[in-house]
């Protein structure tokens, strides 16, 4: 098995843990986010993200959405009632994610965890675009960081 393969083993097994957490048994393109900030990354780490901010980005992310659709939540999240039982699957966020960040690296064996981030920074919309948005993160910024990572790596 290569280093990629244990990193990405890895960092699936981490974000399982978090959608887990979130009550889900679907591992989407967030939660491999919160995994690899979990991990540590230097293009995070740089840009001042950390689990903890990612974190409270994706729950501002998701409270603003809510209140985008009419629902507006008194005070914290609410916990999952009953945690999620069995073994969480890839989700199509987490699955496009990661073929976009595997397509980035030219041989799978040249993958690096920098290439799996930039997979999940290139979504052009959806949880994680807006999460960093409203963090007044620098997509791009932050996504020529990581591609940085991919070629300093080689």
């Amino acid at each position: 098995m290569s280093t990629v393969d244990h990193y990405l083993n890895h960092i699936l097994t981490t974000a399982a843990d978090e959608a887990r957490t979130d009550g889900t048994t679907t591992i989407e393109a967030h939660h491999l986010l919160l995994a690899i900030a979990r991990d540590g990354s230097p293009a995070l780490t740089a840009a001042g993200l950390d689990h903890t901010t990612i974190r409270t980005a994706l729950d501002h992310e998701f409270t603003t959405s809510l209140a985008a659709a009419g629902v507006h939540l008194a005070g914290a999240l609410p916990l999952p009632t009953t945690p999620p039982t069995g073994s969480p699957q890839l989700g199509t966020t987490a699955r496009t994610a990661l073929e976009r960040g595997l397509a980035t690296a030219r041989r799978k064996r040249d993958c690096t965890p920098a290439h799996l981030l930039l997979g999940i920074l290139l979504t052009p919309v959806g949880t994680v675009p807006r999460a960093l948005d409203l963090a007044g993160i620098d997509r791009t910024a932050l996504t020529d960081a990581v591609r940085r990572e991919t070629t300093d790596d080689h």
